[in-house]
């Protein structure tokens, strides 16, 4: 319980993060769970590049993931998302 917990107020800290390198304007809620979305795919990313290590690099890999996720919206959804 307390890892889903960890888990969601981390993917509430990289989706913001993630907002304000994208500049993207969805809402609190949007880019929270953009940033857990985005969490999975950065830690998918980072363990098929073999790169690993502290909650740091842990934290770039997850905002990198939702830059991306942020990126594949827009290509698909238009430039306003």
């Amino acid at each position: 319980m307390l890892s889903i917990i960890i888990t969601i107020l981390v993917g509430a800290l990289v989706g913001w993060l993630a907002g304000l390198f994208m500049k993207s304007h969805h809402g609190f809620w949007i880019n929270c769970l953009l940033g857990i979305v985005g969490s999975f795919l950065g830690g998918f990313i980072g363990g098929l590049l073999h790169i690993g290590g502290g909650w740091f690099i842990e934290l770039i890999l997850n905002v990198v993931g939702t830059c991306l996720l942020i990126a594949i919206a827009r290509l698909l959804l238009g430039k306003k998302f």
